[in-house]
């Protein structure tokens, strides 16, 4: 599998990274100078996530507005974003359940040889709104300049989805303002290259620090547990495939290399976010079009983070089996039920899943205080759940795309500093304003 010039960047920073974290942990004389060394690298990886925070506001604006707008009607619209939440509900419920099924066949806290945190000791992980009423503010912005100020994706795409609809309606009227949108495309997909220049520098800095804090040690006391999650993850990825071959049939595969890049950069950074531009761009060279893809993908991060909803389940479970607490398959099922719920519209937020889970072991009397079980491995879990969201994100856009005969040929090996035209891949619908001239 040939690997391009930033994948292979990444692998060595990653390299690089882990060495020189296990070395400044072993020569570092106080625990004050390994905390020092972390966080004076992390200043690297704060500035890696904030351009790519910098970026995905207008990038998601302005490729989403043009799609819709070009796409010709609001019954188009309706078609694929129904499509789309259909994929997501599929795929959300096959992750959780598969999570659920896991835990309970590896049990992997029952018998744990750690020592349990009292019940009443504090995690410190603020506990996620179970509203509904909160749920529709996180949905519908009150303004779009503080969603974009916050990078509220699932608001920024609501926003988006009445602009691009209303600019479609109007015709001519607004073909100047959404070619000038498609230049600020153009222009974001031409900044996201010069950002992702900087991945490399972010990346070692990232599994350094992590190594210099937690060192490798932490690895051996919960192998046992990091190994049954992330087999499960395996199992996942081939559900995750499997599911996708229905419609892709054998370009699957093709896929999969297709994304390796931003899954990796996901991995690597325990950030999904991160991979955002980069998965948009690998996806229109795959072959799936520019409107489909700019379109399910913003959705995806809030709607379908299937490594991370796996891992609620998971780790849920998890902390009952450690306390000794027996779960009905009814509570199970319930408990499910709410994760689906409570865990969408969560993208951007910090540590999304553990905020999710604190809220869901208070429904059930588990002691939050299990959660401190996790706290010190999470970032390696990270890792592992956001990768797998990229890959379930990507899945999701290429078989909507194939249902509406929007997923061409895959493009011939780019350079990442080579251009692809925002709209240029979609031959088969004819923009929205030359129909109504």
């Amino acid at each position: 599998m040939k690997l391009n010039r930033l994948t292979t960047m990444i692998l060595a920073a990653m390299v690089l990274g882990i060495i020189t974290g296990y070395a400044w942990r072993e020569m570092a004389g106080s625990p004050e100078a390994i905390k020092s060394f972390a966080d004076n690298l992390s200043v690297l990886t704060d500035i890696f996530l904030r351009l790519i925070k910098m970026i995905i506001a207008p990038l998601v604006f302005s490729t989403l507005v043009v799609g819709i707008a070009r796409m010709g009607d609001s019954a188009t619209v309706g078609r694929i974003g129904a499509k789309a939440m259909g994929w997501f509900v599929t795929a959300s419920l096959v992750s959780l359940m598969l999570g659920l099924v896991m835990v309970n066949l590896l049990k992997p806290g029952v018998g744990l040889s750690l020592p349990l945190p009292d019940i009443t000791a504090s995690s410190g992980i603020e506990k996620g709104a179970l509203t509904l009423k909160d749920f529709i503010s996180h949905l519908i912005p009150k303004s779009v300049f503080d969603a974009m100020a916050k990078n509220e994706i699932l608001a920024i795409v609501v926003f988006s989805l009445f602009f691009g609809t209303g600019a479609a309606a109007i015709g001519d009227k607004a073909k100047g303002l959404i070619d000038a949108i498609d230049a600020v495309a153009h222009i974001m997909l031409k900044v996201t290259g010069y950002v992702m220049n900087f991945a490399p520098f972010a990346v070692f800095a990232a599994i350094a620090g992590m190594v210099a804090k937690e060192g490798l040690g932490i690895l051996s006391t919960y192998g046992s547990f990091m190994a049954q999650f992330y087999m499960s993850l395996g199992l996942l990825w081939l559900a995750l495939l499997a599911m996708g071959a229905i419609f892709l049939k054998g370009r699957v595969i093709e896929l999969l290399r297709a994304v390796r890049e931003p899954a990796l950069l996901a991995f690597s950074t325990a950030s999904s976010e991160a991979a955002y531009p980069k998965t948009l761009d690998r996806l229109k060279r795959f072959g799936c079009s520019d409107r489909i893809a700019s379109f399910v993908l913003p959705m995806g991060y809030s709607f379908n983070l299937d490594g991370s909803m796996m891992y609620c389940t998971f780790a849920t479970i998890f902390i009952a089996q450690a306390y000794g607490i027996d779960l009905t398959l009814s509570q199970e099922i319930t408990m499910l039920l709410i994760l689906m719920v409570t865990s969408k519209g969560m993208a951007g937020v910090p540590r999304a899943s553990l905020v999710v889970i604190a809220a869901t072991l208070a429904q059930f009397n588990i002691p939050e205080a299990g959660l401190l079980l996790l706290l010190g491995v999470d970032h390696f879990l990270d890792m592992g759940r956001s990768a797998t969201n990229v890959l379930g994100n990507a899945i999701a856009a290429s078989v909507v795309a194939k249902t509406e005969k929007q997923l061409t040929a895959a493009l011939p090996q780019l350079d990442d500093d080579d251009d692809i035209e925002p709209q240029g891949r979609d031959v088969e619908l004819q923009p929205a304003m030359a129909k109504q001239g």
